[in-house]
């Protein structure tokens, strides 16, 4: 296939959305990790499953950021969880020096593809690896995109109403401060207000904000995968196939919604090349609160980085 999509990280959301990416058909898969050998086995596996997909795509992996060359579209995954014991700072620093390295073969390889990050705490890794392939790449955050998927469903199992049916989006950062907008909240064009009480929105507004531990607690051990791989892979297929779809993604602000240079969730319309427009949005008295607490963390993360780096 002449479109090739690459993902540095083989753990469990990065094989998620490769071989999401893989079963769709449009475009072969190359997987880059640490770990060589599990990258091959993965992409062995994924290759092997195609024509039982139907697709002639293929997947191949290994150590050698080689791989990720002509590839239009880069997802990176690679990083650490926090540990018991680890402070946020620790995490921070680590995934900094981890993502340092992962944008220096990118720059190598695949100079002018579009970087889309998984890596937490996403807003401040989005912010280093901007800074790392300044002028090299557009670089993006994937986080909204299923924190709206997250939000979405949540209200489908509240109303009953077909997930795919209901138009609801999360701005903001990604964790505990990210805005969901109940306000625009809709199913088929009716507000979602027709269904749901304000004191029950509030319930799925805060479930939605702590989705991410919800599933941490019920797994015991690990995280998501399912979701935030189909996003990223969700997030991928839009810009390859320049669809001009809008999702929320983390990207740089350049005077939208009043704000100068923070990298924050916002719908945007993605397409060939990354973000074409950052779409601003009427945010409601109590959003627009929200809205300020979240753009005061992650200037907060900003600085954290400026001083880490």
């Amino acid at each position: 296939m002449e479109k090739r999509v690459g993902f540095v990280g083989a753990g469990m959301v990065g094989a998620e959305a490769a071989r999401q990416l893989l079963s769709w058909g449009i475009a072969d898969v190359r997987i880059v990790d640490i770990q060589g050998d599990m990258a091959k086995g993965k992409a062995l596996d994924m290759t092997e499953a195609a024509p039982l997909l139907g697709t002639a795509a293929i997947a191949l992996g290994g150590d050698d950021y080689g791989l990720l060359e002509g590839c239009e579209v880069i997802i990176v995954t690679a990083g650490i969880p926090r540990k018991p014991g680890m402070s946020r700072d620790d995490l921070l620093k680590t995934n900094i020096s981890i993502t340092s390295s992962v944008c220096e073969g990118i720059a190598r390889h695949a100079p002018g593809s579009v970087v889309i990050i998984v890596t937490n705490p996403l807003d401040a890794i989005v912010y280093a690896a901007q800074g790392f392939l300044d002028g090299v790449c557009q670089v993006i955050g994937m986080a909204g995109a299923l924190d709206s998927a997250r939000f979405r469903a949540f209200l489908s199992m509240e109303t009953g109403v077909a997930a795919d049916d209901i138009q609801a989006m999360v701005l903001g950062s990604h964790g505990d401060a990210m805005v969901p907008l109940a306000s625009s909240a809709s199913a088929g064009g009716i507000p979602l207000s027709v269904w749901i009480d304000q004191q029950r929105m509030s319930e799925i507004i805060t479930r939605t904000q702590k989705g991410g531990g919800e599933i941490v607690g019920l797994l015991k051990t690990g995280s998501a995968y399912y979701a935030p791989g189909v996003a990223s892979a969700r997030m991928a297929k839009a810009i390859i196939l320049d669809e001009g779809r809008i999702m929320p993604t983390c990207t740089r602000l350049n005077g939208e919604y009043g704000v100068e240079g923070v990298f924050m969730g916002v719908p945007a319309s993605l397409g060939k090349g990354g973000v074409k427009k950052v779409i601003e949005v009427p945010l409601s008295d109590e959003e627009q609160g929200m809205w300020e607490k979240s753009l005061a963390h992650v200037r907060s993360l900003m600085g954290e980085v400026d001083e880490l780096s």
